[in-house]
């Protein structure tokens, strides 16, 4: 038994591994754009080439990395690429690997602050250091009733805001007998689509949510949202949530928190606020007039994974009360108990969302912080908005083009002025070059394309190249001279 193979890699060959792979991610993160930014594969192709049944025997690393370059990497979008333009970005940088790779070295299930006391204290920590970077409402710092914890994602934080608001509003006895379908929930007709699944996995059903109507720049228009909440209440029904956004998906719109905010006070409405990229903005003060009325929420979150640099998954999400939230998650079985726990002087991060375990997801986000500091990611931030608003300016001065919606930050919807038809002909073809890769939308029911500038390696020329191919493009499909 004593010679019998181990099967485990030595650390040996995990070093001499692992330096080659960091070198394969440094030479791939400087020769992205060398790749067809939407991945030009077909359905069905990369299946086609990956053996059919699992290996019986281990398989050196040599031939795994050259199944990587041949296989995965032509099934790749490269969300990476400097001419990546499309949705929101889901950006990376070297510290934010760094971290994630620590992470997934130390192995650390942080369900519990006793499970790994500096998962939980680091987090707790780097979320109080988010609230001072962004100049968030002190009622979302730790050290009073509220406090912040990383989800995976802003749609996470969202159905955790629905159950938290449930459950303050019926005393907890949603959790113990279901919901009676009288409660409402309220939502603009640009928010995300999370809020609607979230309804649905909170068990409030789709049909209780009231989606309300925008005005011209696509921002709620409180007094519609005050009219459906008396019409609900009129019926019977039971208004419990509205959420509000900072930088919808489709435009980048801006409700008016401010009075979103008063109208959930005035009936007694859990208040969310989803500030998934454009909240990122907020660490330049000169943008922070965007989450002006955020002191009303009892919520908030916002994604350093879209814009700032930190490699997903790593939503902030923030609550007012933390006891509201808590109490509606948590659930404490025997083999949980410990004395850490029960002195109620420490912070379990499993009642602050719907899962049990948790990775270290902190690491990457202190590290992050640490290494760009926060000039260096104003900087950056300064630079994606910089650099749209002279993309709007183009597109505001060609003859053939015009602006879909404000650009109040580094989103830009614009559209060829001869219709739907032609503005999907250039995306398609576009996107199909593999020269670059944005995406599209609908406002007022017309086909808008939307250019968004938050790749971590987009630099100016990335840009111009961008605008001089969607010109070119638009030439050669109206047939114009």
């Amino acid at each position: 038994m004593e010679n019998q193979k181990s099967y485990h890699m030595s650390a040996e060959a995990f070093r001499r591994l692992g330096y080659r792979l960091i070198d394969w991610i440094a030479d791939y993160q400087e020769r992205a754009d060398e790749y067809p930014v939407l991945s030009q594969s077909q359905p069905g192709a990369i299946r086609a080439k990956l053996p059919p049944h699992p290996p019986q025997q281990g398989e050196d690393l040599q031939r795994i990395f050259a199944d990587l370059e041949s296989i995965i990497l032509p099934g790749i979008t490269h969300w990476q690429s400097p001419n990546f333009f499309a949705y929101f970005p889901a950006n990376t940088s070297g510290p934010a690997i760094l971290g994630e790779l620590l992470s997934a070295g130390l192995g650390v299930q942080g369900m519990l602050w006793a499970t790994s006391p500096a998962c939980t204290e680091l987090e707790t920590h780097v979320m109080d250091w988010m609230v001072e970077a962004l100049g968030l409402p002190q009622q979302f710092n730790s050290r009073g009733q509220g406090g912040g914890v990383i989800q995976d994602s802003a749609s996470s934080a969202a159905v955790c805001a629905i159950i938290a608001a449930r459950e303050r509003i019926n005393q907890l006895h949603s959790n113990e007998a279901g919901c009676d379908g009288q409660l409402t929930a309220y939502a603009s007709t640009q928010a995300h689509s999370s809020i609607e699944k979230g309804v649905k996995i909170a068990g409030i059903g789709r049909n209780n949510l009231r989606l309300i109507e925008v005005d011209v720049n696509h921002a709620v228009i409180p007094e519609a949202l005050e009219h459906a909440i008396q019409a609900d209440i009129a019926a019977g029904k039971k208004p419990f949530f509205v959420s509000a956004t900072i930088g919808t998906t489709a435009s980048n719109g801006m409700d008016p928190l401010p009075q979103i905010g008063a109208i959930a006070q005035k009936y007694g409405l859990w208040f969310h606020v989803d500030g998934a990229m454009s909240g990122v903005a907020a660490i330049c003060q000169e943008y922070r007039h965007l989450q002006e009325g955020l002191h009303l929420a009892d919520s908030y979150c916002t994604n350093p994974h879209k814009w700032m640099f930190t490699n997903f998954d790593c939503d902030c999400f923030f609550v007012a009360d933390r006891k509201a939230l808590i109490q509606s998650l948590s659930i404490l079985p025997e083999y949980l108990r410990n004395k850490a726990t029960e002195s109620g002087a420490v912070i379990d991060y499993r009642d602050w969302q719907v899962s049990l375990g948790r990775r270290f997801r902190a690491l990457k986000l202190w590290m992050v912080l640490r290494h760009y500091g926060i000039e260096g990611l104003q900087y950056h931030i300064r630079r994606h908005i910089q650099l749209a608003q002279e993309f709007a300016a183009w597109v505001r001065a060609d003859q053939n083009f015009e602006l879909a919606a404000p650009a109040p930050l580094n989103l830009v919807c614009f559209r060829h002025r001869g219709g739907d038809e032609i503005n999907q002909a250039i995306m398609d073809r576009i996107n199909q070059s593999g020269k670059m890769y944005f995406s599209h939308t609908k406002l007022h029911d017309r086909f808008t394309l939307r250019l968004c500038i938050a790749q971590t390696r987009t630099e100016r020329q990335h840009v111009e190249n961008a605008w001089q191919l969607i010109k070119h493009t638009a030439t050669q499909l109206s047939g114009k001279a």
